[in-house]
């Protein structure tokens, strides 16, 4: 075990997952770019506060209806194509945001952008898992989701220092990185195959012969039913509760002026508290498999989201704000890797993906609404307290999968014979 363990932490990085990571800084770092101002932006149309938060929803909802077709053309088309046309999509999305006149061409460019965004997300999930080496695949899962976090923490800052160039430039500047991104995937990509001068039929044969993971078998195992649960669990608690109740619930708590300071210190804390728990959490999954990770993170999630709901001072609101980060940063990348495992190394999972992003952006979508009328009706204490429910339905769901010996083959030939 400690040789494997040893192996694992220096098996290096393939090229193709290397230049992923740093497109997904560039990605995080533009959507944290815009991401503050979007909902400003809108209002600028002469619209109300809802109008502006469904240009927010929009983006969750096209990605939610679109990640079926997605999956399709990744098993059809191959990650690398899918890939970069999302980035692309999304790039052009974005820079029709920068020239809207009104509302409504803002909600159909954002819109847009959803479709684009699940491509490319979907994509880089189905590459990791069929390029990853099998020892390593938590860490990379790790150092993929701390790449986004870095790009998150920095695009606002670099919002702030563009804050006086006005609210279109960031959307210039996001589409010409995605641009950027999408040039530099495609040419890593295409290197791979470059060494090899045979002829195109070959080229289409091996692609033929890469397997394709279906829904139906991917459901076939116990840990990606356990999966989809927690990650309807998680898009509710990481990013639905997270993003739209704790803000809400710091300005009804502290009141408007200081309500603002305690939000944004929260989402902050909260980020720090992820990328500590990021810097572990990946060789601890690779090291001990999936379940317990995921047991430990989701629990630490879920109670202290159900804690909020009963603080009453600033101290209270950023201790829950960076124990949840924690829990967050030590679930993901188990939960991803486990979902890796099912689909196996070499093989295209892209509908098997597509099925598990559907659940957590479900989640995202409904927590928020689920919560809200919970909050308008009874109590944000209520509301938090469903959502711990939420993520407690999470916990039983890996509890009750079977604790697979090995990982990662036990998951990969329990997929593979299925016929």
């Amino acid at each position: 075990m400690a040789l494997k363990t040893t192996r694992a932490a220096k098996a290096p990085i393939p090229q193709e997952i290397s230049v992923l990571l740093v497109a997904a800084f560039i990605i995080a770092l533009g959507f944290g770019l815009i991401a503050p101002i979007l909902p400003q932006y809108a209002v600028s149309f002469d619209v109300g506060n809802a109008a502006a938060t469904i240009i927010v929803s929009i983006f969750a909802f096209t990605r939610l209806i679109f990640a079926p077709v997605a999956g399709v053309l990744v098993g059809k088309l191959g990650e690398p194509k899918i890939y970069v046309t999302g980035v692309l999509l999304v790039a052009v999305s974005t820079l029709l945001c920068a020239v809207v006149q009104d509302y409504t061409q803002l909600l159909i460019a954002r819109g847009l952008g959803g479709f684009g965004s699940t491509m490319f997300t979907i994509s880089a999930m189905a590459l990791i898992a069929r390029l990853a080496p099998e020892e390593s695949r938590g860490r990379i899962s790790g150092l993929y989701a701390g790449s986004f976090l870095l790009g998150n923490v920095a695009g606002p800052v670099l919002g702030t220092l563009l804050a006086p160039l006005g609210m279109r430039l960031p959307f210039l500047i996001y589409g010409a990185a995605l641009i950027l991104a999408a040039m530099v995937v495609h040419l890593a990509l295409g290197r791979r195959r470059s060494p090899d001068r045979t002829s195109e039929t070959s080229t289409k044969n091996a692609r033929r012969r890469i397997e394709v993971v279906t829904m139906r078998q991917a459901v076939a195992s116990p840990t990606y039913r356990a999966a989809l649960f927690s990650g309807f669990s998680y898009g509710w608690l990481a990013f639905g509760v997270r993003n739209s109740m704790i803000p809400l619930f710091a300005l009804a708590l502290f009141g408007q002026r200081e309500g603002q300071s305690v939000a944004g210190a929260s989402l902050a804390i909260f980020a720090m508290g992820n990328g500590a728990a990021l810097l572990f959490s990946g060789k601890l999954t690779d090291r001990i498999g999936r379940r317990v990770p995921v047991l430990i993170g989701m629990s630490v999630l879920f109670v202290s989201i159900g804690a909020m709901g009963l603080v009453t001072s600033w101290a209270g609101f950023m201790i829950c704000s960076a124990i949840a980060g924690l829990g967050a940063g030590t679930l993901g990348p188990a939960q991803q890797a486990a979902v890796a495992d099912v689909i196996g190394s070499g093989k295209n999972g892209g509908k098997a993906l597509a099925g598990f992003q559907m659940c957590t952006d479900l989640g995202s979508i409904i927590g928020p609404l689920v919560a809200g009328a919970f909050a308008d009706l009874w109590s944000y204490q209520l509301a938090f307290g469903i959502s711990a429910i939420v993520g407690l339905v999470g916990v039983i769901a890996w509890l009750l999968a079977p604790h697979p010996r090995k990982y990662p083959k036990a998951e990969e030939d329990s997929c593979s014979s299925i016929a």
